[in-house]
């Protein structure tokens, strides 16, 4: 899909600010935040750079928080790379039903919204300019009829230009989790994304180490396949939590390729879903400075 501009968005994204007074983001400026509707906690998972997990990450940890009772929607923003789709087999197009768009929704019932719904072939390539990107994820969050959500999780798109950027200034944000892998480059970049947030005052709720180790099929010996890694560090540097660390489990590439990530299941997943719940709820109640 190649596009320089283009049409309006649909939906109803409104410039009415979350709450009185300037909102949080550009120093000296006022930003004009969507409003919430009927989602209670919008969460962006992000991670700086490419080939990390961070969307494997972002649709194992919603299937999770559905696993345990609670309503998650996931609004990809990475518009040029989406893969949320093909790890839980989803397919468009997406409708507007008069209430704003439909999102789809996965066999296990998260609704979704993605830019691989508006192509018909699924290796065509988004090429769009930056503006044009910009405004479809402003629709993406205000002009679908999310419905009631205990949470939207959002698939941010790697580096810190103008993507991040629109999510962070107009879509009312209660925090953001990074994910890493134990390389020290890793660590590196996604520190990057994390002080990009920090200085737009977006909460900062905790690290995710992903492919942390791999077990050994004939011992079941945990091995540190990328070293011993740096969350840790990472996590202490910034003074958020280590959320979780995750395995690289051959199931999860298994069940990513056939579209069913969302059936994989570990107590590390339900930890992490448990830690995030209990932080997102922290930092809401402002018990948590914001750094």
């Amino acid at each position: 899909m190649v596009a320089t501009s283009g049409p309006e968005p649909h939906g109803r994204p409104t410039s009415t600010p979350t709450h009185s007074g300037p909102t949080r983001g550009r120093p000296g400026g006022v930003l004009q935040r969507m409003d919430k509707g009927q989602i209670q906690r919008v969460i962006a998972v992000g991670s700086g750079k490419g080939g990390v997990g961070k969307s494997s990450v972002t649709a194992l940890l919603a299937a999770e928080l559905r696993r345990q009772g609670h309503t998650v929607g996931i609004l990809d923003a990475d518009i040029t790379g989406p893969s949320i789709p093909k790890l839980l087999g989803m397919h468009g197009p997406l409708r507007d039903a008069g209430e704003g768009i439909e999102p789809a929704t996965s066999r296990s019932g998260i609704p979704v919204v993605s830019s691989q719904f508006m192509v018909e072939d699924e290796q065509a390539p988004v090429i769009w300019r930056g503006p044009l990107v910009t405004r479809l994820i402003t629709q993406f969050f205000g002009g679908v009829h999310w419905g009631p959500l205990d949470y939207l999780l959002i698939d941010m798109p790697p580096g810190t230009s103008d993507v991040p950027l629109t999510v962070f200034q107009t879509i009312p944000i209660d925090g953001m989790v990074f994910v890493l892998t134990p390389q020290d480059l890793a660590a590196l970049i996604v520190k990057k994304a994390m002080n990009m947030a920090r200085d737009l005052h977006v909460a900062l709720l905790g690290v995710v180490e992903n492919m942390s180790w791999i077990v050994c099929p004939h011992c079941g010996e945990r091995i540190p396949l990328f070293g011993p890694g740096t969350v840790e560090r990472v996590g202490q540097e910034y003074g958020i939590p280590v959320l979780a660390r995750l395995p690289l489990a051959p199931a999860i590439s298994e069940l990513a390729d056939a579209g069913r990530v969302d059936e994989f299941q570990s107590p590390e997943l339900k930890a992490l879903a448990e830690a995030l719940v209990r932080k997102v709820d922290e930092v809401t109640k402002g018990s948590s400075t914001v750094l």
